[in-house]
């Protein structure tokens, strides 16, 4: 297992965490495994811990105080590095994205967050509760547009969106708001800043009719896969499940349109949207 990398205590709570977790332990004489076996939880999900790419959780911060004799140190502090402006179904997975070098993701319903535009965050969060007060709507809009300033760096991470048909033909937020949706996913796409494909409808069944995944991938950590539902959300680490992860995304890749014929069809919803918006 490669070995962490010197974190910046000053970065995040989860930076601090991690980096005096990984003292704590090479103190007490412990590899990641040796840990991981009296936390009964993996190595790897220690290395995650160090990396900063989990969240640490009352529980294990609870279990390491004992088992490294830290007076208290981590039950403390594990408080302050939960604090998310996200749900908390997916804040573990929102808080690992940003240390990610790769993403790939398979969305099936719905345009991801990392590529989607202001006004359809906006139309998908409302329609998610249509009794929200209008602030708290706009909070969560902007988290999601938080979310897409990781796109900002040239080159990392690497985006890899497969996109169901059905999130491009789905009318969300007025036909204005699917044009400048499908401008701003072919944008990206011509600046070779995402790779995207699109799953047509003609491809028929395919390995990913279960639901949404988003593979991550770490610089000195162990990959995860992030599975979403319904009020719901699931972080897994275990590398049998990330690479049965990876072979149905694999496979969505193998069954969905090439980058040109996928940039092709978007760019034409994009002036179909725009076309049948004008009076």
């Amino acid at each position: 297992m490669p070995g962490p990398k010197d974190l910046d205590p000053s970065s995040s709570p989860r930076a601090l965490l991690g980096s005096e977790l990984r003292h704590a332990r090479e103190k007490a004489g412990l590899s990641q495994e040796e840990l991981g076996q009296r936390l009964f939880v993996s190595g790897s999900f220690v290395g995650q811990l160090e990396a900063g790419t989990r969240r640490m959780q009352p529980e294990y911060a609870r279990m390491l105080d004992e088992v490294l004799e830290t007076g208290g140190f981590f039950l403390r502090n594990c408080r302050a590095a939960a604090k998310s402006r996200y749900f908390d179904r997916f804040a573990e997975a929102a808080e690992a994205e940003t240390q990610a070098t790769a993403i790939r993701q398979y969305a099936p319903l719905l345009i991801p967050g990392l590529i989607q535009t202001r006004a359809y965050a906006r139309a998908v969060n409302r329609a998610y509760d249509p009794t929200t007060p209008e602030e708290t709507v706009e909070k969560w809009t902007e988290g999601r547009m938080e979310r897409t300033r990781l796109l900002d760096h040239p080159t990392r991470p690497l985006l890899w969106v497969v996109l169901e048909e059905a999130a491009l033909r789905r009318e969300t937020g007025g036909r204005a708001v699917m044009a400048e949706a499908m401008r701003h996913i072919a944008g990206l796409a011509r600046q070779n800043r995402i790779i995207v494909q699109v799953l047509p409808f003609s491809a028929g069944a395919h390995a990913g009719m279960q639901g949404a995944l988003k593979l991550m991938e770490f610089e000195d950590a162990p990959p995860l896969v992030y599975y979403e539902g319904a009020h719901n959300g699931r972080l897994e680490d275990d590398p049998a499940t990330v690479a049965e992860a990876r072979f149905v995304f694999d496979l969505l890749v193998a069954s969905a349109l090439s980058q040109a014929k996928s940039l092709a069809l978007i760019e034409a919803l994009a002036q179909d949207y725009a076309y049948e918006e004008r009076p």
